[in-house]
């Protein structure tokens, strides 16, 4: 009886875990830098899926400046991508009714 409980409940999690990552993949953030000049849209699973530059940044002797950028929005989608994933996982655990900290 307890096992079979165990493989349901195994099972649940695993269907709730695969929904997770499908939403986490439709789903979008976005990160920038330098007051919106440079933008990263990211899907929830980490998938970089557009950056869009402001063309009043782009100069030649200014490129060093436009990779830090680049990267600063990159880590703020990264980091908001990452908030998305634990808020579906918290749900997640919270649907299961599991007992505190064992999720």
């Amino acid at each position: 009886m307890k096992r079979q409980m165990l493989r349901q409940m195994q099972k649940k999690m695993q269907d709730s875990l695969g929904k997770i990552q499908e939403e986490l993949a439709s789903e979008e953030v976005e990160g920038s830098a330098g007051g919106g000049v440079v933008k990263i849209r990211m899907s929830g699973s980490q998938e970089v899926r557009s950056i869009k530059i402001d063309p009043s940044i782009v100069n030649p002797e200014e490129v060093d400046m436009l990779e830090d950028l680049i990267m600063l929005a990159i880590r703020d989608a990264m980091t908001k991508s990452q908030e998305l994933g634990a808020s579906k996982m918290t749900q997640l655990a919270g649907g299961l009714n599991l007992p505190p900290g064992l999720f």
